[in-house]
């Protein structure tokens, strides 16, 4: 039996480029990875038994248990790529990361499960082969292997490490239900037709990443990272979910340095000065009626690992 442990992530920038010809965005996305987590166990089936999925958690009823759950296809992708036909595998998914809540909690689940397979295989499968077999799983994936702080390119899968000093203290508000990251990308893109801006890739420029936010995650200047935290996503998911609005603001007016919608939402992730200041702002957050949760924690942390 082998346990992994793999962090949610928060996209301190995401930046959107236009829409290609193959239907994806270009995009600078600045990961960040936060000590909210899931776990993930492999455990050894009899034979014939196949690849089987269970969970438990907050978010259990709506987990997929079948072949739609990255975790499940993890297994069998790594079991391809070393020739075992038909693996047979018990993987069950201790749920804490909100789903379908912006913070990809599916995609963990996938780096999650090829690090404990492969850990419970015995099979020694390099890192950068995993990081291979993790980007042919989605766009984010690889980060939830990596951890810590990088920029994804791309689609979000060319991932270069950045530095970091120090830790950082988060609060994630959890909404009521998900969002669809494919519906929220159709409404970026028809909220830049509206403003006459064009939405394809010949309209928008190539995103990069902000100067300021980079330096501010060197020189851990929480300050400075509050008034860079950027989402092209956001107007999108708040034109999809007004309510969130509201949640941005409770989690603002309790102390929070800095707020925004992580990722394509509905989770809204709030900077704070330190540990007390995020619980101050947790506890303000769910007593707001603004969300149906609130969780304080911190990062960076690194990505998918073997627990002792």
């Amino acid at each position: 039996m082998i346990t992994v442990r793999v962090p949610a992530k928060v996209n301190v920038q995401l930046g959107v480029g236009g829409l290609r010809a193959d239907g994806f965005h270009d995009l600078a996305n600045v990961f960040f990875a936060v000590a909210l987590g899931d776990e993930v166990t492999a455990s050894a089936a009899g034979p014939g038994e196949g690849v089987t999925l269970t969970c438990s958690g907050p978010d259990a009823a709506v987990v997929p248990l079948d072949d739609s759950n990255l975790a499940a296809r993890a297994a069998r992708l790594l079991a391809a790529r070393h020739g075992i036909a038909d693996p047979d595998v018990r993987l069950h998914i201790d749920k804490a990361i909100p789903v379908a809540g912006g913070m990809a909690g599916g995609s963990a689940d996938g780096a999650a499960a090829l690090v404990a397979c492969d850990a419970l295989w015995q099979l020694d499968t390099p890192a950068a082969t995993l990081l291979e077999l993790a980007a042919e799983l989605g766009s984010d994936v690889p980060f939830a292997l990596l951890g810590g702080v990088a920029l994804g390119r791309g689609r979000g899968e060319i991932l270069d490490p950045l530095p970091v000093t120090g830790t950082f203290h988060w609060v994630f508000a959890v909404a009521d239900g998900g969002l669809s990251t494919p519906a929220v990308f159709r409404e970026c893109d028809r909220l830049r037709e509206e403003a006459g801006t064009g939405s394809r890739d010949t309209d928008v420029p190539t995103p990069d990443a902000d100067p300021g936010l980079l330096a501010a995650l060197a020189d851990g200047d929480a300050v400075a990272l509050a008034g860079a935290l950027a989402n092209d996503l956001q107007s999108a998911a708040l034109s999809l979910r007004p309510s969130l609005a509201a949640t941005l603001r409770a989690g603002t007016e309790a102390g929070a340095l800095g707020a925004l919608v992580s990722g394509s939402g509905p989770t809204c992730a709030f900077l704070a000065k330190d540990a007390e200041a995020a619980a101050a702002v947790a506890e303000a957050l769910r007593a707001s009626g603004t969300c149906r949760t609130a969780h304080a924690t911190y990062g960076p942390v690194p990505g998918a690992r073997v627990q002792p």
